[in-house]
């Protein structure tokens, strides 16, 4: 029987298990909602359509799914770029499904007419204007499969308007046969200096979440006595409780590590370039794809394969003899000795309040399966070092990328994936000012996601390096002591307004039991600033 392209669309979509589209109405993008509603997708339409891209990247962090969000021609995709962009930095597999001016009336003028692939190609894994109405389900399905393939990122397709209206006949291509899975080449000679060392490390990001590997990072940790450290969408890879996951001593342990095994996570800025490393530590680099940063530190045993099964060779041929014992009581010694002087800033009574205090208070009311979004400068660098996650897919934030604005979209997308699991976005108040109207979309939609906001009045994360570069900053002042709070109530949300130190836990505990989407808006000191070695590089 034949359907219209839309119909197409959303058939290919069901066909690879996607259940909820992220998108702004608009008509170039009529046929797809309408081939949605016919196959149960459920629409979830926001403010902006960066939110729209943030959300399917919510939803992909959340799941190890992908993500689907729909943009309407012209500015509804370049609207987009920045949470594609971000996407692609961090290897989240998104789909971004574009409209097009109709295909019969090109370059006469239509309404939001423009060629979006020359500017989104360059951002993704492939991307297709679909011609032909015939081919609409082959094309949509190959984007989706393309985007979750190792490694995965975003990929996207745009319809022309008169294209997508159109009827065709077809079938819905069958899920691709991946075939097993191959261990890298190398691993003997990885094995063996893991199996020799002394004072060994293991330091995983986001590569190794997609890969699907925590369970084997973990076995080879334990059976060599490995200490581990975890960034990005690797942090609950390893419980945080765990006698083996290590998070403030991470300078003596890289520093000092004969051997750093890096699991999918590239040598950029946020590993110094390679230069958080020691100079005389060997380093065995395991990824799915090859080495991009080739300007950097240039690792001894370069394994590029699946990160799963060459973490399991890895734990078969290194064996079980631990040599570690002395090197794990000096790195527990250093992280005892580091938290406990962290306590005095935990426990401070000020008014306004110390940003510490408030992850404090938060660590008593998370659940151990609470999804954490961050979105923000120092406020959220406060939380990435004072946050504990204890399961995979539980931290998100911007990524490399760093575009603020992310948070509300991901926490959209987790708190749709997971419904009934905690979602915590983490605000400071300037990132506020990107995407604050999904509070919006948050309470439309029944997502009872609690943000929790650092209000500070000012751009933290520049206004403190000004002062320090030349005494004086500008453009880094916001307005003091805002009412978020009041606004995100204007939006059909709960607000909560704390001065005092006092005040906060029982503010965060309303939050979380009135399963409606609340912001809880902290007055911090402006005066904090989080320790830096560098901002930009």
């Amino acid at each position: 029987m034949a359907e219209h392209g839309g119909r197409l669309v959303a058939k290919a979509l069901k066909s690879r298990g996607v259940d909820h589209l992220f998108t702004l109405s608009g008509g170039h993008l009529f046929s797809i909602y309408d081939g949605c509603k016919e196959e149960g997708i459920e629409l979830v339409d926001v403010r902006h359509e960066q939110t729209a891209a943030f959300a399917a990247e919510g939803i992909a962090k959340a799941t190890r799914n992908v993500g689907v969000a729909a943009l309407t021609a012209g500015p509804g995709v370049t609207n987009g770029i920045s949470a594609i962009a971000g996407a692609q930095a961090n290897n989240s597999p998104i789909t971004v499904l574009g409209g097009r001016a109709p295909e019969l009336r090109w370059g006469s003028g239509s309404l939001q007419e423009i060629d979006h692939l020359p500017f989104v190609s360059p951002l993704v894994k492939s991307a297709e204007t679909v011609k032909d109405p015939a081919q609409i389900a082959a094309v949509t399905a190959a984007a989706l499969d393309r985007a979750a393939a190792a490694p995965s990122g975003p990929t996207f397709v745009d319809y022309p308007l008169d294209v997508v209206f159109t009827e065709a006949e077809v079938e819905i291509p069958a899920l691709p046969d991946t075939g097993a899975a191959e261990p890298a080449a190398g691993i003997e000679e990885a094995a063996a200096l893991l199996a020799a060392a002394e004072r060994p490390a293991i330091m995983a990001g986001s590569g190794l979440y997609w890969g699907r590997g925590e369970e084997e990072l973990r076995a080879l940790a334990e059976a060599l006595g490995i200490p581990v450290f975890l960034n990005g969408l690797g942090r609950g890879c390893l419980p945080a409780d765990h006698e083996l996951a290590f998070s403030r001593a991470r300078g003596t342990a890289l520093q000092g590590a004969d051997i750093a095994l890096v699991v999918g996570v590239p040598m950029d800025f946020r590993l110094g370039f390679g230069g958080s490393f020691g100079e005389e530590t060997k380093i065995v680099r395991l990824d799915v794809a090859p080495n991009r940063l080739l300007k950097n530190r240039t690792p001894e045993v370069d394994l590029v394969g699946d990160v799963r099964a060459t973490l399991a060779a890895l734990r078969e041929a290194a064996g079980e003899e631990v040599r570690t014992k002395p090197w794990l009581e000096q790195l527990r010694n250093v992280e005892s000795e580091k938290r406990a002087a962290e306590q005095e800033e935990l426990n401070e009574e000020r008014s306004p309040l110390h940003p510490v205090r408030i992850y404090k208070e938060l660590g008593e009311v998370l659940d151990r399966d609470a999804i954490v979004v961050g979105d923000g400068g120092d406020f959220v660098s406060y939380a990435g070092r004072y946050i504990e996650t204890f399961e995979p897919g539980c931290w998100m934030d911007p990524g490399p990328f760093g575009c603020l604005g992310a948070g509300p979209g991901q926490a959209i997308g987790a708190k749709v994936a997971h419904p009934d699991r905690q979602v915590c976005l983490l605000l400071g108040d300037g990132a506020f000012g990107f995407a604050g109207m999904e509070f919006d979309t948050m309470s439309r939609h029944g997502l009872g996601v609690v943000g929790v906001m650092g209000n500070n009045g000012i751009w933290g994360l520049e206004h403190h390096p000004m002062q320090f570069l030349y005494g004086y900053s500008v453009a880094a002042e916001l307005r003091p002591e805002t009412r978020y709070d009041e606004l995100v109530e204007s939006l059909g949300c709960d607000g909560i307004l704390v001065r005092e130190p006092r005040e906060l836990k029982p503010a965060l505990e309303r939050a979380f039991a009135s399963g409606r989407p609340t912001l809880v808006n902290v007055l911090t000191d402006p005066e904090v600033a989080y320790p830096r070695r560098s901002n930009l590089a």
